[in-house]
């Protein structure tokens, strides 16, 4: 549909987890004038793109789903991206949705005309789209990010960032030199060990690293699932509260802390008898400052004959290697960065332009800020999925998403049962939930003092909900459109006021 034809409800850019899922229960609530646009030649988002050995969840299976798309399958505690992206497919086709994905759609921007209370939504190549309404579905975890290390292009063997495996490479033999510790670094270095390559691993931080009891869900067990669905949700639920209790220690600095630092701690001691090594991978923060670690075959691998750890910091990379500052040049056949991505914290991952010719990106350079994660003043009709302080540090990532995702449909079918051309967020109401997120915010690990991708370079915190999983989702059903939104009319229906319209449960 180009900018000629008649405009769609809804434009949702991205077929991830959070694109279909809106796309669901836009079709749920009657809804089905709207197209996903993806950028890529297959669904999927992150699960598409995180393709590397080992690559995993560490949430458990049983959360990583939605409530209104149960799955009843899960092979194990915790589902590797493959099976991950199986639950995407199958959600494509439980409901029809490949008809509305438009595959290779590039959005360069998206622009607001106050005349019609339309988005003109840009596309790489393309006639432009108009939309009632756009979601940004597409993600914090979609762009590869690699380090500021000087010489990065002067490597002149074989690259990977674990964001775009190469599958072709064969491992066996090469000396490979793996940059980053993180979360995906934990579940790769293990595949590479194993694999039989000559691994570096370069990490500038430790983490705190707790086991990982993956186990495989029996046949019987899944059987119960699919034919008795209420012992799938029970399940859900119990490992829900489980989940939940880890904030008090993660979220807040308490004595609860003390006991996952004293896990981790535990679990370095049984799996590592060199009292150097431990040293180097105690971290010195606090935990819950940075993601905790879920995996039990990490330590071992460093201790492996071919794997090797280095704490020295890196000053360059060179032709054929790595030098650190002691002098040392490493050389390598390859480099792994598993650096993670690029987070837009600061600015918009694309151009955006609302009422009265405000962009995005400017009111955005300091630190992004949105209306309890999902709205901007300003920009009306125009919501994100993952939005800013959204992210959770101990549950389940689609726990939140589905909140979202209730609370924009409501804002949609409002727009679309009522005529409206705005639904805008009013800026005190705005001004108001950030003020209180970002007081709450000073008190959590994740502003004590340690760096992460959490944080922007000066400190602020536009990434993090400061509370449980469960505070998020009573805050999503409590939106009140009437109260904190101001509606424009169409030509339909007189402007709205003073009628509550509130998120279902």
């Amino acid at each position: 549909m180009s900018g000629t034809d008649p405009a769609l409800t809804t434009v949702i850019i991205g077929a991830g987890f959070a694109g279909i899922g809106t796309a669901i229960r836009l079709l749920q609530n009657g809804i089905d004038d709207f197209v996903i646009l993806e950028r890529d030649v297959r669904p999927g988002g992150t699960w598409r793109d995180n393709t590397y050995p080992g690559a995993a969840c560490d949430i458990p299976s049983r959360l990583y789903s939605y409530s209104f798309a149960p799955n009843a399958g899960w092979s194990h505690t915790y589902s590797g991206s493959d099976e991950i992206l199986a639950y995407i497919d199958r959600m494509i086709d439980d409901h029809d949705l490949d008809k509305h994905i438009r595959y290779s759609h590039l959005v360069t921007g998206l622009r607001f005309a106050e005349t019609d209370g339309t988005w003109q939504v840009q596309v790489a190549d393309r006639e432009p789209i108009i939309a009632r309404a756009v979601v940004v579905a597409s993600g914090p975890l979609s762009t590869p990010g690699y380090p500021e290390i000087p010489g990065l292009e002067e490597f002149t063997g074989h690259r990977m960032h674990s964001a775009a495996w190469d599958h072709d490479y064969d491992f066996a033999g090469k000396k490979v030199g793996v940059i980053g510790t993180g979360a995906s670094a934990v579940q790769l270095i293990p595949e590479l060990v194993r694999a039989g390559a000559e691994v570096t691993v370069y990490q500038r931080t430790p983490g705190w690293v707790l086991p990982r009891l993956n186990r495989r869900i029996s046949r019987p067990v899944r059987r119960v699932y699919r034919t008795l669905p209420l012992t799938q949700s029970i399940s859900r639920g119990l490992w829900y509260l489980g989940h939940e209790s880890v904030a008090l220690g993660a979220v807040w600095n308490t004595p609860f802390t003390r006991v996952i630092e004293g896990v981790a701690k535990l679990n370095l001691r049984a799996q590592v008898d060199d009292p150097w090594m431990r040293r180097q991978l105690t971290p010195d923060f606090r935990a819950g400052c940075k993601r905790l670690l879920m995996t039990s075959d990490y330590y071992p691998s460093l201790q492996a004959e071919n794997c090797a750890l280095v704490t020295w910091p890196i000053v360059d990379i060179t032709a054929q290697g790595v030098r650190t500052v002691e002098g040392v040049e490493r050389r390598f056949d390859c480099l792994v960065f598993a650096t993670g991505f690029e987070v837009s914290k600061q600015g918009t991952p694309i151009p955006i332009t609302g009422r009265d010719g405000r962009v995005l990106a400017d009111e955005w350079a300091r630190g992004a800020y949105a209306y309890k994660s999902f709205a901007v003043s300003g920009y009306p009709n125009l919501y994100f999925t993952f939005g800013p302080n959204s992210g959770p540090g101990h549950n389940s990532a689609l726990v939140y998403m589905e909140a979202q995702i209730d609370a924009i449909v409501t804002a949609i079918s409002t727009i679309r049962a009522r005529g409206l051309k705005q639904l805008d967020v009013h800026r005190p109401a705005q001004d108001a939930y950030n003020a209180v997120i970002q007081r709450r915010l000073r008190a959590t690990t994740w502003n004590s003092g340690c760096r992460s991708w959490y944080l922007t370079d000066d400190g602020f915190n536009a990434t993090m909900y400061p509370g449980f999983a469960s505070q998020y989702v009573g805050q999503m059903r409590g939106v009140d459109f009437s109260r904190d939104f101001r509606a424009v009319a169409g030509d339909r229906l007189p402007e709205c006021a003073g009628e509550s319209v509130n998120v279902r449960s």
